[in-house]
């Protein structure tokens, strides 16, 4: 079972969440990830019109904390304004377990409802660098 994740980065998600960019789904989401020593980084989802470009939050978060320096994740969240919580889409799945390994994985609501997985149950059987060998 997984440890509780700080309402800090939940919150961080949130406020990340008023800055998306989503005039084509109209489905703004809102990601932090938190390192091993504490900091946040979030980021939002960006869309472009050509759709193959779009950036998910998940994603953006993670590439401005590995921008940044940082390489030890121990969490993440991920915050939409759904009844149903949302997972993680398949990119981003492989790109939390490239950048951040196993690590616990909040899904949210605006509502309050939030689950948390470990990140080998939501992409299990990861493709990685060890598969390179």
């Amino acid at each position: 079972m997984s440890q509780p994740i700080s309402l800090r980065i939940l919150e961080a998600a949130r406020q990340a969440r008023t800055r998306a960019v989503a005039p084509f789904s109209n489905f703004q989401v809102g990601a932090a990830v938190q390192t091993e020593s504490g900091e946040i980084f979030s980021g939002c989802n960006i869309e472009n019109a050509s759709y193959g470009l779009t950036l998910c939050a998940e994603r953006v978060a993670i590439f401005k904390a590995v921008s940044e320096g940082e390489r030890q994740f121990s969490a993440i969240a991920i915050v939409v304004d759904t009844d149903d919580l949302t997972p993680p889409c398949g990119a981003c799945r492989q790109i939390i377990w490239e950048f951040c390994g196993d690590i616990p994985v909040t899904m949210a609501n605006l509502a309050g409802r939030s689950e948390t997985m470990q990140m080998r149950d939501l992409l299990p059987k990861a493709f990685d660098s060890g598969n390179l060998k």
